[in-house]
């Protein structure tokens, strides 16, 4: 069509623009054209102001003062050196995206710090990028430390899920033009512990790793198993913390057909760097549940496994528990029964619907029931979420005669529970966030795309609770527990439209960056 070869840009392509003018003046093509605010059903030029070297807003190409009411624009406002924006995309249908979600402006969305406990919110000052309250100092007798949980978006599921993002300008989706966007919101944050997920093997490797191990962080990551391109990292200051273990956790099992999905999950024993205390060690789990709304028994046996695992590396020798820190993208929403059984720490699902486990499907028509129990024997796991079969670990010989028996390694079968439709956990767990604005009642959202505007990301946190807590931050922390002093306010799905939702021109992700600060009393 152009008498010169157009560049690339992604599944798009530019032109210069005597080329357009040359080929399409006085045709028309007024239909198929497209700019910020308007969709056509059909294919499009896209004006992007990334390709003009002056300051416009182009309402429209040609002159029309019947079709488009802003006709002070022409084309000879174009200077010869300017590049067309044309976008390969075609909208299939109206109903691919809402009417409320049209193209708004662009702009910054503004989060603020919220302090959670009283002498936080008299005393809270947040001073440039810090994140720090000068009430909140490590000394002898507690250890502060902050925790982000973020989604960033693996560039593979992206442009596997194109149809997702149908709002979004080209550009911004481009991983060139996301990362760096990503690792300025974890340097502005500057989290001592960050729980990341859809982290891309590639990515991780070439930029993701280097560019965190340059910012003072340790890195671990466990890679989706099968052929899948992502995973999940737990990265943490070197200056905080001391790493104990790493106990990657892989949901996939392939002598059980329910657990058949890739997904994985990460636990890192961390002992904090504090000196002249004796401190617990803090168990930090991170994990992205499937996705899939109508497999909950996939779900709910994934959790379980993240939580056996957890419960094996967190236990300490006089049978407690030390302080946890669960993150990640649990595919759930607020109030359904996945979600509610890691607050609640109990489950009954007897004739639960598999498709309402997550709270995700609004419809149980045609649905199978959550069989009892939901998972194989073989599976090692009770119904209380710790594993079946323990092993008992060898004594080390001295260097003469053996001097004490010596235990070679066993499998030590507890007792078989009767059929039970009943899930229990041992941990007090608490969500950081409260899920809804107390004074009117909408919904918090942590990820927005062209399809829903939801919550699925959480950071859980152990802390003893009082009787009747009517938000997080009210538990008290007791032996094991951690206090939640402060947390980086959610938006609404509307805030989010106003910056054409999510990914935009300053956020490069589908999710938000949860954040949450901890105090464990020593």
């Amino acid at each position: 069509m152009f008498p010169h070869h157009p560049k690339s840009l992604g599944g798009d392509w530019t032109t210069p623009w005597e080329n357009l003018q040359r080929c399409c003046w006085n045709r028309h093509i007024s239909s198929c054209m497209r700019w910020p605010g308007h969709y056509s059903r059909a294919p499009y030029p896209y004006f992007s102001s990334r390709h003009f070297s002056l300051k416009w807003r182009p309402p429209c190409l040609f002159a029309s003062s019947t079709q488009f009411p802003y006709c002070n624009w022409r084309a000879d406002h174009l200077n010869q050196t300017s590049l067309i924006h044309l976008s390969s995309y075609v909208m299939n249908a109206e109903g691919d995206e809402p009417s409320s979600k049209r193209r708004k402006h662009q702009g910054m969305i503004k989060r603020n710090w919220e302090y959670v406990c009283n002498h936080n919110k008299e005393n809270a000052k947040i001073l440039g990028d810090k994140n720090v309250n000068p009430e909140c100092e490590d000394s002898e007798n507690k250890f502060d430390f902050s925790v982000m949980s973020y989604n960033i978006l693996s560039q593979d599921l992206l442009e596997d899920n194109s149809h997702l993002y149908r709002h979004c300008r080209r550009p911004v989706l481009h991983w060139s033009f996301r990362f760096p966007n990503i690792l300025k919101e974890i340097k502005h944050f500057d989290a001592d512990v960050l729980c990341l997920q859809e982290v891309q093997e590639d990515h991780y490797g070439k930029e993701i790793r280097p560019s965190l191990e340059s910012l003072g962080y340790h890195c671990e990551y466990k890679m989706r198993t099968g052929r899948k391109p992502d995973g999940c990292a737990i990265c943490f200051k070197h200056s905080k913390f001391s790493l104990l273990s790493v106990n990657p956790v892989e949901f996939y099992r392939r002598d059980i057909p329910l657990l058949d999905r890739d997904n994985i999950g990460l636990v890192l024993l961390l002992q904090p760097k504090i000196p002249c205390a004796d401190s617990p060690a803090i168990c930090v789990a991170n994990t992205h549940l499937l996705y899939n709304p109508r497999r909950g028994d996939i779900k709910l046996t994934q959790l379980a496994m993240l939580l056996a695992e957890i419960s094996s590396v967190a236990h300490q020798k006089d049978g407690s528990f030390c302080p946890i820190v669960m993150c990640g993208d649990f595919n759930s929403v607020p109030g359904s029964p996945l979600y509610s059984f890691i607050k609640e720490g109990r489950l009954n699902y007897e004739g639960l619907a598999i498709g309402k486990v997550s709270g995700q499907e609004q419809s149980s028509r045609g649905q199978r029931i959550l069989s009892i129990p939901i998972w194989p024997p073989n599976l090692g796991i009770s119904q209380n979420c710790v594993y079946e079969v323990q092993q008992v670990p060898k004594v080390e010989k001295s260097d003469g005669d053996l001097t004490q028996t010596q235990l070679e390694k066993t499998e030590v079968l507890v007792t078989a529970e009767k059929l039970s439709s009943s899930l229990q956990h041992h941990f007090s767990l608490s969500s950081v966030y409260s899920h809804y604005f107390p004074d009117t009642g909408i919904p918090e959202v942590t990820t927005c795309h062209s399809r829903s505007a939801i919550t699925v990301d959480y950071i859980f946190y152990s802390a003893e609770k009082e009787d009747g807590a009517g938000h997080p931050g009210a538990e008290v922390a007791l032996a094991g527990g951690l206090k939640l002093l402060a947390r980086l306010s959610l938006l609404t799905e509307e805030d989010l439209w106003t910056v054409n939702g999510l990914p935009n021109e300053n956020n490069s992700s589908d999710h938000l960056p949860l954040l949450a600060k901890f105090r464990l009393e020593l």
